[in-house]
């Protein structure tokens, strides 16, 4: 049988259609002179006029059946949708009988993320032959062990690399919008990981995170990642609607219900229907609000005020608070059956102080977005002087991503010249209120003070926080509070009354 040869369009390919005789007859093009291929399958990002052009001029010069696959990219370095392109136009190759043909990917057109993708596929999915063209060496078969070497591979393809060993045992691509999500701590690759996971099933989902950690966010990544992506999203701030018009907001109410309410109303959940809601501060519910918020997520129908005829959503309810849910629960603040029915799914966003790695490339990111908002009042955007991106690397950042941001406007605005100086980001800084440090370090020796008992909280405070960012992993806790070994952190746990976490 033979050989069906596969490749991208390149550039060079294109310069040799419309005659340039330094690129005449492009990989392609020597490929097919040198070879016989029952049939070629041609793939392409470029304009439908650019495909066109090159396909009529290949035509010219073999008998050779050509296929052109157009695949939309975001970018021609986007290694998921390459990926997912390439596999798709792949599985269209099967014959009646469902057999795959006998492949040829060419690695020379295209991008390097593009040939990555052919390497990966031969050695896995896909067995194929690797061919390669140059005008110095012709065309030539190219033999690449699977441990693909560090001088193949440019630095471009570390990160698409990884994406690699996610794709192998098929775990959900990445979207756009996840990839919006900046980061390059382990802990957020963690939970972007998890998010991916989940995103295609649709069950609730709780995320739990401080303020300004990203919770809308990562659920707007959630739903463009999931099946229901073309429908609805609707974001509620539970904690800004007013107790007695909550679940009007949520589930609609009849006209007439109440006084004030003239016309008919449709809740969030009918907006959302088909879609996501998004409830923001969930905790912040009153109790009623609660009882028929059950019954929506456990039955999927909802019960308008002054209604006494259900009807029916479908609605994936993703959910967020900056509080850990299952405490409220335990002080009577939040129902458990909705706890249980929520909290499917939890993600924990971690704070910015243990994102490691994140701060600056945030910087760099949020001053260009500070950069473009402030372009109406000048032309000048800022930069930063060593000084300032100092202090805000070594700021806690106690309000996170958000006060980042906050912080950057205040600085920009304030700053007369194009360069942010040190002492112009110090202005900028809401300073943290001492309240917590007073508490430890200024505490009154009358009325019963212990020592022991201040160093005991301090303690438990820092070997609960440790255990929880190293997930349970004691020899990565104890790193994290500068013990020597794992034995030590279970010695400390003992000593503290923590053995049972």
């Amino acid at each position: 049988m033979k050989r069906t040869l596969v490749a991208w369009i390149g550039h060079t390919d294109l310069r040799a259609a419309r005659g340039d005789a330094a690129s005449i007859p492009g990989p392609i093009g020597s490929a097919i002179e040198k070879r016989n291929y029952g049939s070629i399958a041609l793939l392409s990002n470029l304009s439908k006029s650019e495909n066109s052009e090159y396909v009529k001029w290949l035509k010219s010069r073999t008998q050779t059946p050509i296929n052109l696959y157009q695949l939309a990219l975001s970018s021609p370095m986007n290694f998921g949708e390459i990926y997912r392109g390439v596999v798709d136009v792949i599985e269209k190759l099967r014959d009646n009988r469902g057999s795959i043909p006998d492949l040829t990917f060419h690695l020379s057109p295209g991008t390097s993320a593009m040939a990555a993708v052919w390497i990966i596929l031969s050695k896995t999915r896909f067995p194929a032959e690797l061919i390669e063209a140059s005008k110095q060496e012709g065309v030539h078969t190219t033999s690449i062990p699977f441990d693909i070497s560090a001088e193949f591979i440019p630095d471009l393809l570390r990160r698409p690399d990884e994406e690699l060993k996610r794709l192998t045992p098929g775990l959900p691509p990445e979207t756009p919008l996840f990839a919006d999500i900046i980061h390059r701590s382990s802990q957020m690759k963690q939970v972007i990981e998890l998010a991916r996971r989940v995103a295609v099933h649709k069950v609730p989902v709780l995320i739990e995170g401080e303020s300004g950690t990203g919770k809308e966010l990562m659920a707007r990544a959630i739903h463009r990642a999931s099946l229901q992506r073309d429908k609805p999203f609707i974001a509620v701030n539970c904690g800004a609607i007013p107790a007695e018009l909550v679940e009007s907001e949520l589930f609609g109410h009849e006209k007439g219900a109440f006084t004030g309410a003239s016309q008919k109303r449709f809740g969030h959940f009918v907006k959302a229907d088909g879609g996501t809601i998004f409830l923001d501060e969930v905790g912040e519910l009153p109790l009623p609000a609660q009882v028929k918020l059950l019954r929506v997520v456990q039955e999927q129908e909802i019960m308008p005020v002054g209604s006494s005829h259900p009807s029916k959503v479908d609605v994936r309810v993703i959910s967020a608070t900056n509080r850990t849910l299952i405490n409220e629960v335990a002080q009577g603040g939040f129902r458990e059956d909705l706890f249980y029915r929520l909290a499917v799914f939890i993600l924990h966003l971690p704070p910015l102080r243990d994102r490691e790695g994140d701060v600056g490339l945030l910087i760099d990111k949020l001053l260009l977005e500070v950069n473009e908002q402030i372009t109406e009042l000048s032309s000048e955007h800022k930069k930063l002087s060593p000084g300032a991106r100092n202090l805000l690397l070594g700021y806690n950042w106690p309000g996170n991503v958000r006060e980042m941001k906050n912080t950057l406007l205040r600085a920009a605005v304030m700053s007369s010249g194009q360069r942010i100086t040190e002492d112009e980001i110090r202005q900028s800084i809401f300073s943290p209120p001492a309240q917590d440090r007073d508490q430890i370090v200024n505490r009154s020796l009358d009325n019963g003070f212990s020592l022991q008992k201040v160093l005991t909280e301090v303690a438990q405070h820092y070997l609960r926080r440790a255990l929880k960012q190293a997930h349970g992993n004691k020899s990565e806790a104890a790193k994290l509070v500068g013990l020597p070994s794992y034995q030590t952190f279970t010695n400390w746990l003992k000593k503290y009354d923590m053995e049972n976490g």
